[in-house]
């Protein structure tokens, strides 16, 4: 934990996975924005470095309440991935589309900003979908099936795609865009604070759009920051034995 200010928020949230819950409340990126220098994040995100150090002191004592992915295998942490996180993705963003049409319908004519968002949204869940969908027919088997070919010390067949550094850097550029369309989304709800004259579907939206963004924000964490990283540092043992 010394000079904390010169690590990255990256290194931090793989280091201690509880830490991820302390930039969450802090308002601090450690997904997407996560090569930032810790002290820099602190002032992009306009808090104090100092009570920033303190909830990750605390954060350090419950880390071991918090699954270790970084010494998991690929396999349970893909796994861990699809049944947490891509499950709970799909689910809400089927209820969220149908709550952005009952509140749209009775609210958007006052607040033309719930129209913007339920544009930016339905791009975002189309996105997901697509993205998830990649993930898990193309990505992640081939990931599980390097990871059995270097347990094993077996040949494995080189995938169309070549390195596998070439879909994780495609994943990792729709990640960004979903991170900016989150942001959008934030600012247009005004950090999901609903109005004062709205319904308790308005109130129950907003909540849920800020749960969704908190679940994406740690699904991508493990995949930018853990998943992927790990798998191609796998790859160059593999390499030797794979065929063509």
């Amino acid at each position: 934990m010394n000079s904390l200010e010169t690590r990255t928020v990256r290194d931090l949230a793989v280091e201690i996975p509880a830490a991820t819950r302390v930039f969450e409340k802090m308002g601090i990126d450690y997904c997407c924005g996560g090569n930032k220098l810790l002290a820099d994040a602190c002032a992009s995100a306009g808090v104090e470095f100092k009570d920033v150090q303190r909830e990750l002191t605390l954060a350090a004592h419950a880390q071991a309440e918090t699954p270790n992915f970084l010494t998991s295998t690929l396999e349970n942490l893909i796994s861990h991935i699809v049944l947490k996180h891509h499950s709970f993705t799909r689910l809400e963003i089927a209820r969220l589309n149908a709550l952005l049409d009952k509140v749209c319908l009775a609210h958007g004519e006052n607040h033309s900003e719930l129209i913007e968002i339920y544009v930016l949204f339905r791009e975002l869940g189309a996105d997901l979908e697509t993205h998830m969908t990649k993930e898990e027919r193309v990505l992640f088997p081939y990931v599980i099936r390097m990871e059995a070919a270097a347990k094993q010390q077996v040949p494995l067949f080189r995938a169309p795609f070549g390195t596998v550094a070439n879909p994780v850097r495609m994943m990792m550029l729709e990640h960004d865009r979903a991170g900016e369309l989150l942001k959008k989304i934030r600012r247009l709800s005004s950090n999901y604070v609903a109005p004062a004259d709205g319904c308790l579907s308005y109130k129950t939206l907003y909540a849920a759009l800020e749960t969704l963004e908190k679940d994406l924000h740690q699904h991508i964490h493990l995949e930018n920051n853990m998943l992927f990283p790990r798998a191609i540092e796998m790859e160059p043992i593999v390499e030797a034995t794979s065929v063509n």
